[in-house]
């Protein structure tokens, strides 16, 4: 609710910039008709991509402090294809994953500093699941080797800008986070949770088990 929450709060103070740009666009005395016809599209610009930014941050959602993030099970539908479903909360979601291992991507928001004292949670979002085939010739032919599991809209990707902003903001980090490539197989249920080092994925069963056993 904390994400969803600051996008509300981003995407009414977009609100009203868009209506101060209005006005100052509809307006009938012109002084300064072309600067301030400028000025007024300048908000209008910056008003639309507020209003982006909260819908970008309104997609992080807080990390659980007493359940894993999400877990993972597999069921064979062919030949080191997959049918993979991924259960994130309440919310169930499944593709199409070809390979013999498999790779999860997730993005982190941890707030610090002033944001850090005023109680905001870190968030996440998870972003891609990745196969991969342990033959070259596999993994170029292969169909279903990535997914997106997230994606920002017309290139407003806050998280994105402040990893290329590469500087401390002292409010807010945006770190990468990594499931390395674990094996699939069918039957076989994972879970991935948050820990200080990272993300740890557990067998969840003994087909996750044995996978791993026949793997390593």
């Amino acid at each position: 609710m904390q994400f969803i929450g600051l996008g509300i709060g981003i995407a009414i103070l977009a609100l009203v910039i868009l209506l101060f740009a209005a006005r100052l666009l509809l307006g009938e005395r012109w002084l300064m008709g072309w600067l301030r016809g400028m000025l007024g599209l300048s908000l209008l610009s910056i008003a639309v991509i507020g209003a982006l930014i909260a819908y970008d941050i309104s997609t992080y959602a807080e990390i659980p402090s007493d359940k894993p993030l999400l877990t993972i099970s597999a069921k064979a539908e062919g030949p080191q294809r997959y049918r993979v479903t991924v259960l994130e909360g309440a919310t169930e979601r499944s593709f199409l994953l070809d390979g013999d291992l498999w790779q999860l991507d997730v993005r982190q928001l941890h707030w610090k500093g002033l944001a850090d004292l005023i109680g905001l949670k870190p968030g996440y979002r998870l972003e891609t699941l990745n196969g991969r085939f342990f033959a070259i010739e596999q993994q170029e032919l292969a169909a279903f080797t990535h997914v997106e599991l997230a994606k920002s809209r017309y290139g407003v990707d806050f998280w994105q800008w402040l990893r290329n902003f590469e500087k401390d903001l002292f409010i807010v980090d945006a770190n990468p986070l990594r499931v390395s490539y674990l094996p699939i197989a069918d039957g076989a249920v994972y879970s991935v949770s948050l820990v200080p080092t990272g993300l740890m994925a557990e067998p969840l069963n003994n087909a996750a088990q044995q996978a791993l056993k026949d793997w390593q």
